[in-house]
């Protein structure tokens, strides 16, 4: 294995000190021509690459943002990861992005691994519904801004939207449609999205007089498609089949959806589909899928700002107050729903 190159080597090849060698890296206005073109000509042969996290350590400003999220195979959060390296890159930052894949014991890791690094800061979709990771990370002292959860309990800041409001969308359209037998395949429990978008579906049953009966909760280990498929094998093998079904999520909705053409299902004639976030695929599906439209692109930037608002409170900047940032959700009708009742 060949040797890394350091300032060493360079300043020896040159003929320089190591101080000099670093003063051609950092302030070359401060070293005279002849000797700043020998230590560059060094560098050029021997193939140097300065440590830049060194660099930052020894500075004590890292120019690296954590973000991890719950599943990169989502397509919700590879577009809160773009809003949040747009809002980074900006600030000249980078973003490391890492996916505990729903995980608590992965979330635990990864957040090792940033405090190790020595993060500027990290954004957070927590997978630990206990708290305790966040806990163990908050003795490092690195700030932190949780994206898509609100921050119940704790000072941090905090971007999501109102999954309350999004469940009710979701219901209040199915109910307005004729509908008045459902299923929510709701996805992990221990999630708090999951919990409030019961919460707002149970709610527009109430304003339409009907009982929380009226939603059949079909529970998944996963968010994802293939545990839509097998909340839709459970749902054919219903004898009151529900009429419709809203999906905590559009990996889930879509894997239903695969679920009910493989069986010979109509959608939405036999059963209307809602899913939630709005995906792109939600439009490019076989039968487009109506959903609850969350603005992941603008939550995982406003996530950015705020963290970056805070890592430079104390350099001259103004002082930084702890925020909720809570956003509205919209529902996007497609032919999924439209089933005449």
């Amino acid at each position: 294995m060949a040797q890394s190159v350091g300032i060493k080597d360079v300043a020896r090849v040159a003929g320089v000190s190591v101080g000099t060698v670093s003063n051609v890296i950092n302030r070359p206005e401060t070293v005279a021509v002849e000797t700043r073109a020998r230590v560059l000509s060094a560098i050029d042969r021997l193939g140097y690459v300065r440590s830049e996290s060194a660099r930052q350590l020894r500075a004590g400003r890292s120019r690296i943002m954590g973000l991890l999220v719950l599943d990169m195979g989502n397509p919700f959060f590879v577009d809160v990861a773009r809003g949040a390296e747009r809002a980074a890159r900006a600030a000249g930052l980078g973003v490391m992005v890492c996916n505990s894949d729903q995980n608590a014991s992965e979330e635990a890791e990864y957040l090792s691994l940033f405090a190790e690094q020595r993060v500027r800061g990290v954004l957070l979709t927590p997978a630990d519904a206990t708290g305790r990771t966040i806990e163990a990370f908050r003795r490092h002292g690195i700030p932190f801004v949780l994206v898509d959860r609100v921050a119940e309990g704790t000072t941090e800041c905090s971007v999501s939207v109102d999954d309350v409001a999004g469940g009710a969308l979701a219901v209040r359209h199915l109910v307005d449609a004729g509908h008045r037998s459902l299923a929510y395949v709701s996805g992990p429990p221990g999630l708090n999205q999951v919990r409030d978008r019961r919460t707002g579906a149970l709610n527009a049953l109430a304003e339409a007089g009907l009982g929380p009966e009226r939603l059949r909760e079909l529970p998944t280990d996963r968010l994802d498609v293939a545990a839509g498929r097998d909340a839709g094998a459970r749902l054919l093998g219903l004898a009151d089949r529900p009429t419709a079904v809203f999906c905590a999520n559009d990996l889930l909705a879509l894997g239903v959806l695969q679920a009910m053409y493989a069986a010979g299902v109509g959608v939405p004639d036999d059963l209307a589909i809602v899913g939630y976030d709005d995906i792109e695929f939600a439009a490019a599906a076989a039968v487009p899928l109506t959903s609850v439209r969350q603005p992941a692109v603008t939550m995982g930037a406003l996530a950015a700002e705020l963290l970056l608002e805070e890592t430079e409170a104390g350099t001259g900047a103004a002082p930084h107050e702890h925020r909720r940032v809570v956003l509205r959700p919209e529902l996007v009708v497609r032919r999924s729903s439209l089933s005449a009742r």
